[in-house]
C-alpha cells in the first residue's frame, strides 16, 4: 500500500468526479486508485463478489474501435454489478450531427456515467462540461489516461514502488507519452523521453508536467537521444509510431523514426531488470524487436490486463 492520506476523505472526494486525465488528479488521490485496482485485482482472483455498481449503467461512446478499452471497460463494469452499453458513432445521434451538448444533456437522464473513445479532446472536454454524470477519457487525441494507470499499477506490482524510478519512452510524443509523463511526474518519477524532429510532445503538456516534478521531486527530460534517454532506466516504454489516425503518414514516420526502435541493443543502456511495457497494438519489428517484446522483461501482457482493475477502480470510486 501506499502511504496515502486518510483512506475515506480520499474516497469521498472521488465521488462524482470526471476522470479526463491524470493532469486533474493529485498524487495521493493517482495513489489511492492504484491501491483501490490492486484490491479490486486480488478480489477478482479470489473469486470474490464485488458489486457497488449494482444496477447501475455505463454509456460507453467509441468514435474509435478498440480491443482492450471496449472489453476492459465492459466487462469490468459487469463485474463491478452493473451493465455498459457500447455505442458506436453510427449507434446515435451525434454520428449524425446531433451536438456533444444535447448528447450529454439526453444520456445523463439515462445513464449513471459515461466513457468516450475519440479524436479530438474538444470533444472529451465538452462531454464532461454538459453531462450531470461522471465522465471518463477512454483515449483522445491529448491523453490516456486509464491505460497510464494501468501501466503505473504494473510498475507498482513488479518494482514495489514508484517513486525514484526511472521510465523512458521512446518514440512519437503523443497522447500515451503525455499522460505517462504527467503521471511520473505526480509520482516522483525520472520520466525521459526521446522523439525525433518535428515529433516532440506538446509543450504545453510538457510545461504542467514539469510545474508537478518541482513540488513531487520528479524529474522531466525530453531529449533527441534514444540512448541516452533509456541510460539506467527502470522501465522502457514505446508505442507505434503511426497511432490511430495518422496511417497515412505511416511510410514518413518509418523513416523518421528508423533511429528510435527499441531493440536488444538500445536495452543494454538501461539496468538488467527494466521493465518493458507497450500500450499494445504493437508492430513487431517496426518500433520494438520481437527479442525485445517477447523476452524476459516484458510485461506487456500484465499491463494489459490490469486495464481491467485500473478502470474498475475509476469506476467504483467516481460513480
Amino acid at each position: 500500500m501506499f502511504p496515502t492520506a486518510n483512506v475515506e476523505e480520499l474516497a469521498n472526494g472521488l465521488k462524482g468526479r470526471d476522470f479526463l486525465g491524470l493532469v486533474d488528479y493529485k498524487p495521493e488521490e493517482i495513489r489511492y486508485l492504484i491501491d483501490l485496482a490492486n484490491d479490486l485485482k486480488r478480489k477478482q482472483k479470489n473469486g470474490e463478489i464485488y458489486q457497488p455498481l449494482k444496477g447501475k449503467t455505463l454509456g460507453m461512446i467509441f468514435e474509435k474501435s478498440s480491443t482492450r478499452t471496449r472489453i476492459s471497460f465492459e466487462v469490468g463494469m459487469y463485474q463491478l454489478g452493473g451493465h455498459a452499453l457500447f455505442l458506436s458513432k453510427n449507434d446515435i445521434q451525434m454520428g449524425r450531427g446531433e451536438t456533444i451538448r444535447d448528447t450529454a444533456m439526453v444520456m445523463s437522464r439515462y445513464l449513471d456515467g459515461m466513457i468516450i473513445r475519440t479524436f479530438g479532446h474538444r470533444n472529451v472536454v465538452e462531454l464532461a462540461r454538459s453531462a450531470t454524470v461522471p465522465v471518463i477519457n477512454a483515449l483522445s487525441d491529448q491523453s490516456h489516461p486509464c491505460q497510464a494507470l494501468a501501466d503505473y499499477q504494473t510498475v507498482f506490482e513488479k518494482k514495489g514502488k514508484l517513486e525514484g524510478l526511472k521510465i523512458a519512452y521512446i518514440g512519437d510524443g503523443n497522447n500515451m507519452l503525455h499522460s505517462l509523463m504527467i503521471g511520473a511526474s505526480k509520482l516522483g518519477m525520472h520520466f525521459a523521453s526521446a522523439s525525433p524532429e518535428g515529433y516532440d510532445p506538446d509543450a504545453e503538456q510538457v510545461r504542467l508536467a514539469r510545474e508537478f516534478a518541482n513540488e513531487t521531486g520528479a524529474k522531466v527530460d525530453i531529449l533527441r537521444d534514444a540512448r541516452e534517454a533509456v541510460e539506467n532506466a527502470d522501465i522502457i516504454y514505446t508505442d507505434v509510431w503511426a497511432s490511430m489516425g495518422f496511417e497515412e503518414e505511416q511510410k514518413e514516420r518509418e523513416r523518421a523514426f528508423k533511429n528510435y526502435q527499441v531493440n536488444e541493443e538500445l536495452v543494454k543502456s538501461a539496468h538488467s531488470d527494466y521493465l518493458f511495457m507497450h500500450c499494445l497494438p504493437a508492430h513487431r519489428g517496426e518500433e520494438v524487436s520481437e527479442g525485445v517484446i517477447d523476452g524476459r522483461n516484458s510485461v506487456i501482457f500484465d499491463e494489459a490486463e490490469n486495464r481491467l482493475h485500473a478502470q474498475k477502480a475509476i469506476m467504483a470510486a467516481i460513480m
